[in-house]
């Protein structure tokens, strides 16, 4: 399946229940490429708009970048009078923006679906001279025995789960091809997460890799999450220890 139809479905569950982002990597983002009320920002991937929602709270100008029709319309919905959102139907690899038109690129766990090479080129054809890009993602702490009980049951109830974040993690390979000599700075942000029963089902069910109801998998599935909250919350609250990561460099 296309990566741009994997979310088809589930772009309701997805801005319901997906997290936002700290308010602190705003702040390092905006002081860090001295980003004004003039400034263009192109979120690549950007999905329902939570991260692009919480952009246009700082007053930057916001060119939205999403394949996913379902995923893009619900945004829309959401930003759609917002006068300094726009929106677009484009990939990464082909954003359809003006050469030299963007004084920042950004992808809130996005990134990882893209192909890094190709992204990368279209990276230096949008950006502006000595613009940018920054790559962000809500991760989870893999110490929590919560995070690696889910860990266990997504591996083995969804047949196409290679990890969180689709593994990048682990396999930072990418990262290494899509920035500048493979160099970029890391900043972590501390965002602990706290569900409900139906916030923890939501999350995990808005996953690219999630069963969707009516497949075999789907019941045993949110069986198994159901357990795993009733074992590890408290006092009908889950805390899933999370933390904020912000890739960012030269392209």
């Amino acid at each position: 399946m296309d990566s741009a139809h994997k979310f088809t479905g589930k772009a309701e569950l997805y801005a319901q229940h997906r997290p936002s982002y700290p308010e602190a990597c705003i702040n390092y983002l905006i002081a860090s490429n001295r980003l004004t009320d003039e400034s263009i920002v192109a979120d690549i991937g950007s999905g329902t708009g939570i991260f692009a929602n919480q952009l246009l709270d700082r007053g930057l100008r916001v060119m939205a970048v999403e394949p996913n029709t379902d995923m893009r319309i619900t945004a829309e919905k959401t930003l759609g009078k917002h006068g300094r959102y726009t929106s677009i139907s484009g990939t990464a690899e082909h954003t359809g923006l003006m050469d030299y038109s963007v004084d920042l690129v950004t992808s809130a766990q996005a990134f990882h679906w893209f192909d890094p090479v190709q992204f990368r080129l279209e990276c230096q054809r949008i950006l502006k001279p000595g613009a940018r890009a920054a790559l962000i993602w809500n991760s989870r702490i893999h110490s929590s025995e919560a995070v690696a009980k889910s860990a266990e049951i997504c591996r083995q109830y969804c047949s196409s789960f290679n990890g969180f974040s689709g593994g990048m993690e682990e396999h930072p390979e990418s990262l290494e091809l899509f920035y500048d000599n493979g160099e970029y700075e890391l900043q972590k942000f501390e965002n602990h997460l706290s569900f409900s029963l139906d916030g923890f089902i939501g999350r995990n069910l808005s996953a690219s890799y999630a069963p969707k109801i009516g497949e075999a998998a789907y019941e045993p599935f949110v069986h198994a999450l159901t357990e795993l909250f009733s074992q590890y919350s408290k006092d009908g609250q889950l805390l899933m220890p999370n933390e904020t990561r912000c890739y960012m460099g030269s392209v």
